[in-house]
């Protein structure tokens, strides 16, 4: 009993402790949330104020105004209203408004926020809003509310969590003390068996006999022994790798799971461009999310990655076997280029892969396009890229990435070429329902490419079920749903969920310049005051990212919030993208007109509303621009996951800023901290602009703190490391399937006989 007291004690003394620094934090809460709900209704009442006294045609009479002010202060939380033409004259008011509040002191109150004063008359908010009349444009109307509420509903809750923690406290006790006799009386029985030498091992009363070791039974142990000792380094592995994912752990994996074999990237876009600029070779990397997703992977593997070469000067730079070291200055794995014909290109990215696949997947309001002469380039090219995956391999088991949609039919080339491949397809776009999947005339060989793979793996859960479902519609397979496998002809696809990030942390270059450095020469560099708010948004110029539902959102903000007029703008960085396709022609011509549109219609004051840069820009020049902005608005009509946003949050490392992102973007489903959007609703995206706009820093850094922690989690090394870890684990079950098969036979034979 004294035992159980010493912890019941001590555990009273810490809920009451809790208690005593949560009701505090309760008040300070409460006053916050009240504080915010009277600015609002501030606000709300001011334009309900400001509307009848726009549409008299008379001077305003402070006889009309007091009136007007009196009805208005019926209202039981209204405590006094006042109006100043200008800060010499005098104030317009009601009977309690305080003396200390004149025209000529109403500085320190602002005209956005509200504030708190104390004094004689108790606790009131004071709210300044701007108030136009017919005579007076620069009138002010003072709103003070009564707080006295405020503290009604603090000392109800204060009687809450009182009786809350007492009934807590008594709840704990008595389970503490029902727990401590219970484990004292077991622990007591343990003693007196393990004295009567009863071990764990045995029961008492029963007696435990050792069989004689059997010969035809010794392979059988020895298999089961390495099977423990696999799966125990496989259990371990995970614990150890999942404690802080960085390139070392992926290292780890590499080396150590993978007993260090190479891997090998296949995509279409590469890593780093080299391309002719006068007299010299410049190095460009693409704005692709695979590409960053990628690189930073294979730093730390240090395998090889297989890309078209398309750049002007690609073949220039690269050695007799077509590879080249990158990254440039600093090479840490080599980069094998293919080399497409004019044709191809045309055929195989422009037309099937773009024209087609892609719309067919986003399902962006555009119509898939398929001809039969791209479909027959889309089939050669990634016969050519599987040729140079089994030139490159130098074992008959590597390990091969294959990335998105342009190689659906590259994992069952593979396949026949290198049975033991461990082949991982990830598909970086959306997977779309069977229905309209149906549309593509080549949908069964597609389908049957894919399931090549060891692994095929998708960003989000609705999309691996969608796949699953298509194979379940088109192929004659056997689907396991529970697991989310697919087996065909004796070869098992897994189905997986890896949703792709970013590095993290981002290098130390993208972040070297200060915020307010960048926030100073961002509004310079656009000729903007140096107190303008900023929004900012990161695309390829593509119709999938809702580029115009994000402009017709900015002017929506204008007509419903005219005060930003002038004082907001929002920048827009478009990379030219796919300007060969006719979808996208159209597309850009359409974005270039919004934006003068709404331009001409609301760039008479000053700053232009939009800002559109459809250029390319380097990766520091695009953390410069995050940094600097107030908000970042992703929206998306349909995306697979969206590293844009990811790649703002890691920039905000001064833990300020808004992001905008639209609920059709896999990121969505990550980060609930965002301001989450319909973007095809303009009313809904303004009022998300607006609270971004306004919203305090201490809301802001609460937000931004939880999204850098996820991403700082879930980053690229953790998508790549679950990757291989499943990888391992397939390859490990496979290599003891092969080494039971004699066994079996063994057993099989002596069956017979």
């Amino acid at each position: 009993m004294r035992l159980t007291l010493r912890f019941v004690i001590p555990l009273l003394i810490v809920i009451g402790a809790i208690a005593y620094a949560v009701v505090p934090l309760v008040d300070r809460l409460t006053l916050r949330w009240a504080v915010r709900d009277l600015d609002m209704r501030a606000s709300l009442i001011a334009k309900t104020i400001q509307e009848p006294l726009l549409e008299q045609t008379e001077p305003v009479t402070p006889r009309k105004m007091l009136g007007m002010f009196k009805r208005v202060s019926e209202d039981e939380r209204m405590y006094a209203l006042g109006y100043c033409a200008a800060p010499a004259e005098k104030m317009v008011s009601t009977s309690l408004m305080p003396e200390d509040i004149r025209c000529d002191t109403l500085t320190p109150y602002g005209l956005i926020g509200g504030s708190v004063l104390r004094g004689k008359h108790g606790s009131l908010h004071v709210a300044v809003r701007p108030m136009d009349t017919a005579d007076n444009p620069e009138g002010k109307l003072v709103l003070i509310h009564d707080m006295s509420f405020i503290e009604r509903r603090s000392e109800e809750t204060r009687d809450y969590l009182f009786y809350f923690f007492a009934g807590l406290a008594f709840v704990v006790s008595l389970l503490t003390v029902v727990i401590a006799q219970l484990s004292w009386r077991g622990w007591m029985q343990g003693i007196r068996s393990l004295m009567r030498g009863e071990g764990l091992l045995r029961q008492p009363g029963v007696s435990i006999k050792v069989p004689q070791k059997v010969p035809e039974l010794r392979p059988i142990a020895r298999d089961l022994q390495r099977l423990v000792e696999d799966l125990e380094a496989e259990h371990r592995a995970r614990d150890e790798s999942q404690i802080s994912w960085t390139a070392e752990s992926l290292r780890t994996i590499l080396h150590g799971e993978l007993r260090g074999e190479d891997v090998i990237v296949v995509s279409n876009r590469e890593p780093y461009i080299h391309q002719h600029s006068g007299d010299k070779i410049e190095v460009q990397r693409p704005a692709s999310g695979l590409v960053t997703a990628l690189e930073p992977i294979m730093r730390a593997c240090s395998g090889i990655w297989i890309a078209h070469g398309g750049g002007t000067a690609d073949r220039d730079t690269v050695d007799r076997n077509d590879r080249v070291a990158v990254p440039p200055g600093n090479p840490a794995y080599q980069l094998r280029r293919i080399w497409l014909s004019e044709e191809q290109v045309n055929g195989y990215y422009y037309g099937f892969a773009n024209e087609g696949l892609w719309p067919l997947c986003h399902i962006a309001h555009v119509r898939p396009t398929f001809r039969s002469g791209d479909w027959a380039h889309y089939v050669a090219v990634n016969q050519k890229f599987a040729d140079a995956v089994v030139k490159e391999a130098k074992t008959k088991d590597p390990i091969v990435l294959v990335q998105d949609y342009h190689f659906a039919l590259l994992p069952r080339m593979l396949r026949e070429a290198l049975p033991d491949a461990t082949i991982i397809t990830f598909w970086h776009i959306p997977w779309p329902n069977p229905e309209s999947f149906a549309i593509c005339p080549w949908r069964e060989e597609i389908v049957l490419g894919l399931l090549g793979s060891s692994i095929v793996g998708f960003h989000t859960q609705i999309h691996c079920n969608n796949f699953v479902d298509t194979v379940d519609r088109f192929i004659e397979a056997r689907v396991d749903r529970e697991a989310l496998g697919v087996t065909l002809g004796g070869k098992k696809t897994l189905v997986r969920r890896y949703p792709i990030s970013i590095d993290w942390p981002p290098e130390k270059e993208l972040l070297a310049k200060p915020v307010e450095q960048c926030r100073a020469e961002i509004r310079q560099k656009n000729h903007l005051p140096a107190n303008h708010a900023i929004g900012i948004g990161i695309d390829r110029l593509d119709y999938t990212k809702g580029i115009i539902e994000r402009f017709r959102a900015v002017e929506r903000l204008f007509e419903l919030n005219p005060e930003w007029i002038g004082r907001f703008t929002f920048v827009q960085i478009a990379a030219p993208s796919r300007s060969s396709i006719f979808e996208y022609k159209s597309h850009e011509t359409l974005v270039i007109e919004t934006a003068a549109q709404i331009n001409q219609r609301f760039g008479g004051r000053g700053a232009p509303p939009i800002i559109l840069k459809i250029e390319h820009h380097e990766p520091w020049q695009v953390y410069e621009y995050y940094r600097a902005a107030e908000l970042c608005f992703v929206s998306s009509l349909h995306d697979g996951m969206n590293l844009v946003a990811k790649e703002f949050i890691a920039a905000r490392d001064d833990q300020r800023g808004i992001l905008v992102l639209s609920q059709f973007t896999g990121a969505a489903r990550e980060l609930p901290e965002a301001l989450i959007v319909n973007p095809y609703d303009a009313d809904q995206c303004a009022a998300a602009l607006q609270l971004a706009l306004v919203m305090p820093l201490t809301e802001q850094r609460d937000r931004m703190r939880l999204m850098r922690g996820l991403v700082s989690e879930f980053n690229v090394y953790r998508w790549a490391g679950r990757m291989l870890l499943d990888a391992a684990s397939m390859r490990r079950r496979l290599h003891l399937v092969e080494k039971s098969e004699p066994l079996k036979t063994q057993r099989e034979r002596k069956s017979q006989s």
